[in-house]
């Protein structure tokens, strides 16, 4: 059993975009969301169930309007699905246990880092700095946020 979970509390605390985010795949408008240039130590995590998505460290700045990382921390936490809505093929990205809306992932990322592009909207996230995981019970993933360019 994991210790992630859909929450319900966390989802009543949903200002009205995260919850249009991440329980209605709704995608906030490009350059506008919180973490797009947070350039902090740390990880993201689902904003609905605390499951482990992305490093600091994987970051990137990709020029699209959203966060983007070349993965995900441990794939475990990341479910990709087809999405042909909008007339288009697309990678959905929802988190496993959490089942928010993440947003989609691209075959155009830094080549030497493998190549996908992880386009996330920062309403579905919420970041915990480096200095704070050991005590938020994220002690496990520091070793994915050092400062590794």
């Amino acid at each position: 059993m994991s210790k992630f979970s859909r929450d319900p509390d966390a989802i009543a605390r949903l200002s009205p975009e995260q919850y249009r985010v991440t329980q209605k795949s709704g995608t906030e408008a490009p350059g506008t969301g919180e973490y797009l240039d947070n350039k902090e130590p740390g990880i993201y995590v689902d904003i609905v169930s605390g499951e482990p998505l992305f490093a600091s460290s994987d970051k990137f700045e990709s020029g699209c309007g959203w966060p983007s990382f070349t993965k995900p921390i441990d794939p475990e936490y990341v479910n990709e699905l087809n999405d042909s809505s909008h007339g288009m093929l697309r990678t959905e990205v929802r988190s496993t246990h959490g089942d928010s809306h993440l947003g989609h992932v691209f075959p155009d990322g830094p080549r030497d880092r493998g190549g996908l592009r992880y386009c996330i909207n920062s309403a579905s996230l919420r970041f915990i700095h480096r200095d704070d995981m050991e005590a938020e019970g994220y002690g496990a993933y520091l070793n994915q946020v050092e400062e590794i360019r």
